[in-house]
Parts: structure tokens; sequence; C-alpha cells
């Protein structure tokens, strides 16, 4: 496994994350396809043996159950502490991102978790219902209390992010060294505005979605697995834009021959040619977290980068919310 730093704090991570949404008890039909306490303990502990350490959860994961399986597993095989690094989320939940939500959240988070700090705390969406100074001193407080190493956020827009930037760097408080982005090789709008703002700003990037939930490992679009199934947000995510994207499968598919690996380890070996630090890998068998882990030492060419690159068209805005939802979640989720 290869590794890298979190940006200003020295947290050593794997240049892979291993994604919390897999694992979970499933509170919504949408998500019938996670897997259980014993599969998820079985997961984690296949991570590490590959030298994954870097896992990345959130509070609304199986209802808190992502959080507790995979804290459950480090607790019952005694894993030290200070050989993981632990991500979590919060936004979708009462109260949103304000102080209040803030401080109970992580409360919650650190007790599922068995854990009395988290290593990186992300806000999970831009919260349009409470101030940023609120949100920022919040986040703040947290790594004075000791309870939260570091900070990041993800999916929104770059004015978006630059501004709560600006406001922490404003007040003296600590700014966000992460963003967990929605961005692969059928969805790259954010290389217009927010990429370039985390690059000019030393943000390291960590994005979910790596593999746009499988369309990037067959060559053909649609799939025979229980998430295909069952996932009415993946397939509201990408179904909308097949016939522009397909024509980038194949492309992906040509250069995985091409280099005799899989097609998943291509879209993998990209984000890194991207400069991307810590794709997060939402695997559902150990099969797939080996092969993630081979494709660390796949090395594209300039032109192989520029020829999978090229036939990419604009996209809806999948991701960033232009408000905030009327429920806790998502409408695509059911």
């Amino acid at each position: 496994m290869k590794y890298s730093y979190t940006p200003t704090t020295g947290i050593k991570i794997s240049k892979l994350a291993v994604g919390g949404m897999s694992f979970g008890k499933p509170a919504m039909k949408t998500y019938r396809w996670i897997l259980d306490e014993e599969q998820t303990d079985r997961m984690v502990q296949h991570a590490l043996s590959l030298g994954i350490n870097f896992f990345d959860t959130a509070n609304v994961y199986g209802m808190g159950t992502s959080e507790e399986y995979i804290g459950n597993s480090l607790k019952k095989h005694q894993i030290p502490r200070d050989q993981v690094v632990l991500a979590s989320k919060v936004y979708f939940n009462h109260g949103r991102l304000s102080k209040k939500a803030i401080n109970r959240e992580i409360d919650g988070t650190l007790q599922r978790l068995g854990t009395d700090y988290l290593d990186l705390y992300i806000i999970h969406r831009f919260d349009y219902d409470h101030p940023i100074e609120e949100t920022m001193a919040a986040l703040n407080n947290l790594i004075k209390e000791g309870k939260v190493r570091a900070i990041g956020a993800s999916a929104m827009y770059g004015y978006q992010f630059q501004n709560m930037q600006h406001i922490a760097e404003q007040n003296g408080w600590h700014r966000f060294v992460a963003m967990e982005n929605h961005y692969n090789l059928l969805y790259r709008e954010d290389e217009r505005e927010l990429i370039p703002i985390c690059k000019q700003d030393g943000v390291m990037l960590m994005p979910y979605s790596p593999l746009a939930s499988g369309h990037l490992t067959r060559p053909t679009w649609e799939g025979h697995s229980k998430l295909n199934a069952t996932d009415t947000s993946q397939r509201a995510k990408y179904d909308y834009a097949k016939q522009q994207d397909m024509p980038i499968v194949d492309r992906v598919a040509e250069v995985a021959a091409q280099h005799h690996v899989k097609m998943s380890q291509i879209a993998l070996a990209w984000q890194w040619a991207k400069g991307i630090v810590a794709p997060i890998v939402g695997a559902t068998k150990t099969q797939y977290l080996d092969d993630a882990a081979k494709a660390t030492d796949i090395d594209l060419t300039p032109d192989e980068v520029k020829y999978l690159d090229e036939l990419y068209t604009a996209h809806e805005i999948v991701g960033a919310l232009d408000q905030n939802p009327v429920g806790m979640l998502p409408k695509d989720v059911k």
C-alpha cells in the first residue's frame, strides 16, 4: 500500500479509503444491499491486512450502524487506535450544521465508533439554514476540545467552500483540509471551480463514487448486483447520462485491456493521475479491495489520461445541493 498525509496535520493515510456507506443495517429500501455486522467485520479486517488504514463513514449511514459496526470490528480485534484513520460526517440530521447539532452529533459518532476522537470530521453538505460563522466556530471548538483532529467538507459549490474557508481564516479558526466530492470519469463538473480551489489552497481531495456506482467496472451499463437492483440513488446519479457516458466506459475497457488489468483499476489509476489523494472505495466483497489495492501500482501515461478525458461533456450537477432537503435526506433516497 502507498501512503500520503492529510495536509497540515501529519495524519498518515493510505492512498485508498474504505467507504462506510457499504456497511450497516439498511434503514431504507434504497440500501438493502449493504453489509451486516459480520460481513463488515470481515471487510474492515481485510482492508487492514492490505495496509488500508483510512475509513470514511457518516452518522447517517445505516442510521448510525455503519459507525457502530466499524467501531465494533476495531474493538473486537484490538486494533490500536493510532493504526487507523477514522473520518465521519455531519449534516443529514436534525439541526443540520448548527452549533447544537454539531455538538450532539459528534458525541454520538464517537460513542458508536468507540473512540474519544475523530481524525477527520466532514460536513456532508452546505447548510443553507445556519450562518457559516456558527458552523465554523463549532467545528473549530471540536478541534480545541480534542474531539476532532482535522475538518473537511463534502459536495458543495466552489464559492460556498471558499466562503467557509474565508470565514475561518478571518477569525483565526481551523480551516478545512479535505474535500470529499463527487468525482469520477463520468462526472467531472467540479473540475470547473471546486477542484481548482482545493488544489490552489492545498486541500486534499478524497472523492466518493470513484467507480461511478459500478459503471466504470464493466463494459455494459446495466449490472446484476443487489445494489444495481435496489439502489435508487445511484440510478438517479447516472442513468440520465447513459448515452453520453457509454463511449467513456468503452475507452476505460479499452485501456484496461491494453494494461491487462480490470476496468475498476484503470478508473482508480485515473484518479491518482488527476492528483486525487485517496479515492473512497465502497466495496462489498474482499476481492474489490484486493483489486483496488493493486491499482496503486498502475501508472497511466499523459496520453492515456487525455484519451480517457476527451469524450467528456457537461453533466447536470449531482452532489451539491441548491437548498436543504425538505426531509432529512435527498429526494432520491427512499
